[in-house]
């Protein structure tokens, strides 16, 4: 089911696909690709790590591919087999297959993703959209979730829509429309915690190159989030004007019956810093 629509152009897809490549290649890890046929599109996979250790698969959030979140966590794979997702939908190597976010899709996607590899005992970590499609896979089902950590993620709170819309969604508008380097700028500053090399490189590409997804984030229902039985470990940021932190653990607390832990970074913004990442992974490893 190859679809890749979103790209508006195949030079724009060569030319973001070459910052993916670049980006894995940096990594230096022994890795391999798995392409997996499911009823909702053809998805790419980077597996890496020793297949004899728990599985665990790493969802990266809107905009993103798999390469990044690899970066993020490298060390994940000492202790698991790490399923890094391309995100249907997103500009990468999967198909351009948008989901609804509104209903169980993507929650199914990943549960034939799980049947697909045989995998048992599976952990979600998630980024952003990424904790958002970890949800929605416990919801479809539980069996063979074991724990899911969510970082940022959508789908429990959302920011002040003002906010939102002059902090992101005009300058990234702006950027589309113009080009000019300020508004990249301006989008970095409110999202973007430290500088990310990688980031300014790959996110103008997608902007000028790719057509984004500007549909608005649900919010999990009390009563659904109440009958999720799998562990959860949420992880907020203090400063995030998307899913602001402290919203989102007060809100968390209320309505997980099963939440584990939860974790405030304070100075953090949507998008987090080095050493933010290395306590999230050092917390990852830790349970």
């Amino acid at each position: 089911m190859e679809n890749n629509i979103l790209f508006r152009t195949n030079q724009g897809r060569k030319e973001t696909l070459e910052i993916y490549d670049q980006k894995l290649k940096e990594l230096d890890i022994n890795y391999e690709y798995i392409v997996v046929e499911t009823s909702l599109g053809k998805t790419n996979i980077i597996k890496t790590g020793d297949p004899s250790k728990p599985a665990l698969i790493l969802i990266h959030g809107s905009n993103g591919c798999a390469p990044i979140s690899l970066g993020i966590y490298p060390r994940l794979a000492e202790k698991y087999q790490v399923f890094a997702i391309d995100v249907l939908g997103q500009p990468n190597k999967s198909d351009q297959n948008v989901l609804d976010m509104k209903n169980l899709d993507y929650g199914k996607w990943i549960h034939e993703i799980i049947k697909h590899q045989g995998l048992k005992n599976v952990r979600l970590v998630g980024f952003s959209l990424g904790g958002l499609i970890a949800l929605k896979t416990i919801l479809f089902s539980h069996l063979n979730i074991e724990k899911a950590f969510l970082i940022a993620p959508a789908f429990i709170v959302n920011g002040n829509p003002l906010s939102a819309l002059f902090k992101i969604f005009i300058p990234m508008k702006m950027y589309i429309r113009t080009q000019k380097q300020k508004y990249i700028d301006c989008l970095f500053d409110s999202i973007f915690t430290e500088k990310d090399e990688f980031a300014h490189k790959f996110l103008p590409k997608v902007l000028s190159h790719f057509i984004l997804d500007f549909s608005p984030v649900p919010i999990i229902k009390e009563s659904q989030a109440r009958n999720i039985k799998t562990p959860i470990v949420i992880v907020a940021a203090g400063r995030d004007v998307i899913f602001p932190g402290n919203k989102m653990i007060k809100r968390s607390k209320k309505i997980f019956s099963s939440l584990e832990e939860v974790v405030l970074l304070e100075n953090s913004k949507h998008v987090q810093s080095r050493r933010d990442n290395k306590l999230i992974e050092e917390l990852i490893l830790s349970k």
